[in-house]
């Protein structure tokens, strides 16, 4: 019998077994200021990943590294800075921590400390072509070595075979090594946050032009039914 043209096998869960693998979870921050809709669909993003997380552990093995943004430093003091960062990726990596994982640095603090103090430069409006010039210049070499920096870290520390989650803001340009397997992590919710920040973004919509009225028959105004117009 000939085979069937154009068929798809689904890799098998042993294919991924061997070699080292990446779970990139896209890190996303709120806090108590934040609108409840947003907090709400936040709490949702996070149960999502975590349950997403759990599964492949249950297939795969579990986690040995973690990464995360913004920390440079292992141990209790890498802990101790993460937990202020972000209380929503600190649970889902307590769990993994309580359950022999390592938390790694991913930054290295001289370089980051650098980045966030161009960053802020470029935050504040500068009205110099050339201070803005250079301010840019430096955040984008910066950023270039940075990324390369964390790319390195992962490269280092992840042995063989081992699993690795990194939590990181999307965007980034990190360029990881070829032999890692990157699993993206991004249940529905996440979806619903982006849609969320995209129409915060835009703003409200303006109001529609006042029409002229047209009169009826004794000065009747007459209405129509939009009732169905805007589903």
């Amino acid at each position: 019998m000939s085979e069937e043209l154009g068929k798809i096998e689904k890799p098998s869960v042993e294919e991924f077994k061997q070699g080292r693998k990446l779970y990139f979870v896209p890190l996303i921050y709120g806090g108590k200021e934040s609108p409840d809709d947003y907090r709400e669909k936040l709490n949702r993003y996070w149960n999502q990943v975590e349950d997403k997380i759990g599964a492949l552990e249950l297939k795969l093995g579990p986690v040995n590294r973690i990464y995360h943004e913004l920390v440079a430093d292992e141990g209790e003091e890498g802990i101790k800075t993460l937990s202020g960062l972000s209380s929503k990726s600190f649970e889902i990596i307590k769990n993994r921590l309580d359950k022999g994982a390592r938390l790694e640095c991913a930054e290295e603090k001289e370089l980051l400390s650098e980045l966030m103090d161009w960053s802020r430069c470029l935050a504040i409006g500068l009205q110099s072509q050339k201070v803005f010039t250079t301010a840019y210049q430096s955040y984008t070499e910066l950023s270039k070595k940075r990324n390369e920096h964390i790319a390195r870290r992962i490269d280092e520390t992840l042995k063989a075979d081992e699993i690795g989650i990194l939590f990181m803001r999307e965007g980034h340009e990190v360029q990881f090594p070829g032999d890692i397997q990157v699993f993206y992590i991004a249940p529905p919710a996440l979806d619903d946050i982006r849609r969320w920040l995209r129409d915060r973004e835009a703003g409200p919509a303006p109001p529609p032009e006042k029409q002229p009225e047209e009169k009826g028959k004794e000065g009747k105004k007459e209405t129509t039914d939009t009732s169905d117009t805007d589903k």
